[in-house]
């Protein structure tokens, strides 16, 4: 296995979204995309790695504040952005702030994408090795 490495799992706050929209997979709920990002953090971290979650809300002056206090706190080495803020067309404006300010506060770190919760460690693994 390769050296540990340090992951930030970031999405919108499961409480604000429109589980009603037709970008998001039919029967999408908050209590499914807990459970899925809690079994990607479990993958990665029997791979050794550390995982921080972080759930910004969806208005984008407070995502960038809540993404910049998370990033100065710590390094990191892959940033995964949930699928739920990159999929629905009106997230689009919170997608742009979350990748410049992920661009800004880790300039090293990996950028990786999920496809949805429980694929987190997938994504993180593409990029951090096993």
């Amino acid at each position: 296995m390769n050296s540990s490495k340090r992951i930030l799992v970031l999405g919108q706050d499961v409480n604000t979204v429109d589980y009603t929209s037709p970008a998001l997979p039919p029967g999408m709920t908050a209590e499914k995309v807990l459970a899925g990002l809690a079994q990607a953090e479990a993958a990665l971290e029997a791979l050794g790695h550390h995982v921080d979650m972080l759930q910004v809300q969806p208005d984008p002056v407070v995502a960038e504040a809540e993404i910049e206090a998370q990033l100065a706190g710590a390094t990191y080495d892959v940033v995964v952005i949930g699928a739920g803020i990159r999929n629905p067309p009106p997230s689009l404006g919170l997608f742009e702030t979350v990748v410049n300010a992920v661009h800004r506060g880790a300039p090293g770190a990996r950028i990786a994408f999920n496809t949805r919760p429980d694929d987190s460690d997938a994504a993180a693994v593409r990029w951090v090795g096993r």
